[in-house]
C-alpha cells in the first residue's frame, strides 16, 4: 500500500550552500466574477493565472520578460506545474500573491508561488519548472545569455528590490 502524498507549504526546491537568496516578488489581485465557480469560490484552473502573474513581473523585474524573449528568439514553455490546495478564496477578495524565483545552476527557470487569502492564511502553494526551447521549440542544453545575464546580476546583488 502506497503512502498518501503530502501537500507542501513550499520550500519545493532545496538550496545549495553558497547559492544566492531567492528571488521575490509581492502583488495583490481582487478575486472577480469571471474567477470563480458557480459557487462563489476560486475556480482551481485560475491559481495558475495568479501564479503566472507572478512569474511575468518576476521575469520583467530581472530583464526576462516576454519582449526579452521575443528580442533573442527564445522561449521558456513550463514543463512541471504543480499546486497544493489548502484554503478557499471567494469572490471579492484580495489575495497576495508571492512567486519565488529560486536559483539553479542549470538551463531551467525553478519559481514557487504561495497565495493568502484575505483574512492571511495560506490559500494555496506550488511551484513552476520552465525549460529554455530556442524559437522552433528545440531544447537548449546550455542557458541562454539572457539567463546568464539574470543570474550574474542575481548573484551580484543587483535585484535587491526583489527580496
Amino acid at each position: 500500500m502506497s503512502q498518501p502524498i503530502r501537500r507542501q507549504k513550499g520550500g519545493y526546491f532545496a538550496a545549495q550552500p553558497g547559492d544566492p537568496d531567492p528571488l521575490i516578488l509581492r502583488l495583490k489581485h481582487r478575486v472577480r466574477f469571471s474567477d470563480v465557480d458557480p459557487m462563489g469560490v476560486l475556480w482551481h484552473g485560475r491559481y495558475c493565472q495568479l501564479f503566472e502573474q507572478a512569474n511575468e513581473e518576476l521575469g520583467r523585474s530581472c530583464g526576462m520578460g516576454y519582449p526579452d524573449y521575443i528580442r533573442d528568439q527564445l522561449r521558456a514553455p513550463i514543463v512541471q506545474l504543480h499546486v497544493d490546495y489548502f484554503a478557499p478564496v471567494t469572490l471579492g477578495e484580495l489575495v497576495a500573491i508571492t512567486g519565488k524565483m529560486i536559483w539553479n545552476d542549470g538551463a531551467r527557470i525553478d519559481t514557487e508561488y504561495q497565495i493568502h487569502n484575505e483574512k492571511g492564511p495560506l490559500a494555496a502553494a506550488g511551484y513552476t519548472v520552465q525549460m529554455f526551447v530556442d524559437a522552433s521549440g528545440n531544447p537548449l542544453m546550455a542557458s541562454p545569455a539572457m539567463w546568464e545575464s539574470c543570474r550574474k546580476r542575481w548573484r551580484a546583488g543587483e535585484f535587491a528590490e526583489l527580496r
